[in-house]
């Protein structure tokens, strides 16, 4: 687990990327005084196709000239096979989508003779994904649960261990490590990453995210 964890009120850590698939490089250093919307999705994730990045993409065409700048983070937590540096180019280079987003997307109409029927416009990147050697630490599984179980601490010894034994056996089963996924303590895709023009982490959700717009056009106006 990274030392240094992401938390509201606080400045972001910096993204950590393996590489950068279209635009970029880019990071919060360099976008300081412009609002900075992360969308963070795998390529097999169909809500994040069906929902989160066309709302990314509607976000991106009504408030870029605004100050707004929406980076889009793929990750990688489960299905290592499908959520790669590889699927996430055939995205932006041929529109193509891979296993369970290809299946969902077209049941609902949503592709183009077997394409995504639009490009991304903004900068895309692939999480730092790096392979787990030896055993799961003490540290890693209590990072996990505190920042999912807020008042994980204050549980009778018996839950708090069952969740420990269980949180262990998923790390686990886990291949690699996704650094940016951990650092921001991300509890699935699609996840939204919201930092202020100063910087500061002001808003981390897991999946539906209602108030999305209505907390970027707060912070634009904040100035």
């Amino acid at each position: 687990m990274t030392d240094k964890l992401a938390q509201i009120g606080r400045h972001a850590p910096l993204l950590a990327v393996s590489e950068w698939v279209q635009g970029g490089p880019v990071n919060f250093d360099q976008l300081l005084g412009r609002v900075v919307l992360v969308e963070v999705f795998q390529v097999n994730c169909p809500g994040c196709f069906l929902h989160a990045l066309p709302k990314a993409v509607e976000l991106h065409r009504k408030y870029a000239d605004a100050g707004l700048a929406v980076l889009g983070v793929a990750t990688a937590f489960e299905n290592f096979d499908k959520n790669t540096l590889e699927n996430l180019r055939r995205l932006v280079e041929r529109r193509e989508v891979i296993g369970e987003t290809f299946k969902v997307l077209s049941q609902h109409g949503q592709l183009d003779q077997g394409l995504l029927p639009y490009r991304i416009p903004f900068p895309l990147a692939m999480d730092q994904l790096t392979q787990r050697l030896g055993g799961v630490f003490e540290a890693d599984i209590l990072g996990f649960i505190h920042g999912r179980l807020l008042n994980f601490d204050s549980q009778p010894d018996a839950y708090r261990q069952q969740v420990i034994e269980q949180v262990r056996g998923y790390l686990e089963s886990l291949h690699y490590r996704a650094e940016t996924f951990e650092r921001f303590q991300l509890k699935g895709t699609p996840s939204q990453v919201l930092v202020d023009r100063q910087g500061v982490l002001r808003a981390s959700e897991f999946g539906a995210f209602p108030d999305l717009e209505s907390c970027l056009i707060k912070l634009l106006q904040e100035g």
